[in-house]
């Protein structure tokens, strides 16, 4: 864990980013209080939204929409990919 001031964060803001992107956190601090902690990000798989949906009625026309999308992709993505 790191801890560095708001002045420091603000002129290595791309270097803290770096750092937090390797998983490591970063306490910012401001005349000598916690301020803030910079975390890396949790990777996200779909499962809140999911979970956020869970007993939501779907409109039909929706589903048929996100099906044909999902087909349409799974044809697209199964050959080579197309010339631009």
């Amino acid at each position: 864990m790191r801890v560095m001031t708001a002045t420091e964060v603000s002129r290595n803001f791309a270097a803290v980013l770096d750092h937090a992107e390797h998983g490591e956190t970063i306490i910012i601090t401001r005349g000598g209080r916690r301020l803030a902690t910079l975390s890396p990000a949790a990777a996200g798989n779909g499962a809140a939204i999911k979970e956020f949906l869970r007993g939501t009625p779907v409109d039909d026309d929706f589903a048929a929409d996100v099906a044909a999308a999902r087909d349409h992709l799974t044809d697209e993505l199964s050959g080579t990919w197309p010339d631009a």
